[in-house]
């Protein structure tokens, strides 16, 4: 595994250059076949989750984005994405912006970064399987 792009990827979101899901797609434009800025405006409406709803994390969203754009069939894409949501709920405890964040709790799970690398290092995982 390539860790180089989950540093490259948490640190963008550690700036406050990117919000997570563009951290994801932004870091991955070349296996999606896009351009930064593509990445960019696709991953605009992610930030705090979809729409500032703090429902799905976006990092996980922006790793879906760029699983999707991949080239892989349809039905790896899903099993790719569900490998993704179980291996980041394993390790974090939650796949939800506010649950990842504390928000009801006051017990944040896991810090937006360490989000943006996780769902990286399973993408990643994913990607790399033939």
């Amino acid at each position: 595994m390539n860790n180089s792009r989950k540093f490259a990827a948490a640190e963008k979101k550690r700036k406050g250059i990117c919000n997570c899901a563009q951290a994801v797609v932004c870091t991955y434009c070349d296996k999606a076949g896009i351009d930064e800025q593509t990445a960019l405006n696709m991953g605009n409406a992610f930030a705090a989750g979809m729409g500032n709803m703090e429902g799905t994390c976006g990092a996980l969203v922006g790793a879906g984005m760029v699983l999707g754009l991949s080239g892989k069939s349809k039905a790896e894409i899903i099993q790719g994405m569900r490998r993704i949501m179980n291996n980041f709920q394993e390790r974090n405890g939650a796949t939800q912006c506010k649950l990842l964040k504390g928000i009801e709790s006051g017990k944040v799970l896991r810090e937006c970064p360490d989000c943006v690398a996780d769902a990286c290092e399973f993408l990643e995982e994913v990607l790399d399987a033939e």
